[in-house]
């Protein structure tokens, strides 16, 4: 499905309720303005397949991304989660013009798109753009480097707490939408084993769980069951765009 853009700003949002977009410098930002372009991202929309070209990068507002591996027989798992905080398509900056992974919208919401070119052409004239951009890159590859480790070495319930808490600083409410199915691909794991690890969260009272509606209860709870994973990331994020936290 492609994606549909419309004239910014909008009265259907800001793009600023993007970190990165509203820590730009007021130059930059009178700059991009006129060139961000209003996107819808629906529920499992694929912004860019492994291997392809990447024609733009995206900003999410309201939704969140998932950057999944996708290995030769078609199984794929989650590498990071990308929400307002950040950016999808960071290849495109750092030298490469297509990306390994695939990026599917977990949750729905809109965003903004910069055509790649721009992009490309902000990164290598603005220093406060390079600087922003590589800041966010190195968070993000902490969030992809320690769900490794959590995959391998930490209980379903856990990553799906890690999961859970990750996609809930990405959003303003405490409730989520999202297929078994779509669940059980970005933790790579069977959908029977989403059920189970989402009842068990259940029983303790820590989420509600329906037909794919997840509503989180009791973040404390969801903390203090989480693996170290969750703390790692959340603090590399906190320690390199510390600006960007109240935004």
């Amino acid at each position: 499905m492609a994606t549909t853009p419309s004239a910014v700003p909008s009265a259907a949002g800001d793009p600023r309720h993007n970190h990165l977009l509203a820590a730009l410098p007021a130059e930059e930002w009178d700059r991009w303005l006129p060139l961000l372009e209003k996107v819808d991202m629906p529920l499992g929309q694929v912004l860019y397949e492994s291997g392809r070209t990447l024609a733009h990068v995206y900003f999410p507002t309201t939704s969140i991304v998932s950057l999944l591996y996708v290995m030769e027989n078609g199984s794929s798992a989650e590498i990071a989660v990308v929400g307002r905080e950040g950016v999808v398509g960071i290849s495109l900056f750092m030298g490469g013009e297509s990306t390994p992974s695939r990026a599917v919208v977990q949750s729905a919401g809109e965003g903004y798109r910069l055509r790649a070119a721009v992009m490309k052409e902000e990164f290598n004239r603005s220093h406060p753009v390079m600087h922003l951009m590589l800041r966010y890159t190195q968070a993000l590859i902490t969030q992809m480097a320690q769900t490794a480790v959590c995959n391998r070495h930490h209980s379903l319930d856990q990553q799906l707490c890690r999961w859970l808490l990750l996609s809930l600083d990405r959003l303003d409410g405490d409730k989520l939408v999202m297929t078994q199915e779509l669940i059980a691909n970005m933790l790579g794991v069977r959908r029977e084993g989403v059920t189970e690890a989402a009842l068990k969260l259940q029983r303790h009272g820590l989420i509600s769980y329906s037909r794919g509606h997840i509503a989180v209860l009791d973040r404390p709870g969801l903390e203090a069951r989480t693996c170290e994973c969750y703390a790692v990331v959340k603090k590399e994020y906190d320690r390199l765009l510390p600006d960007l936290r109240a935004t």
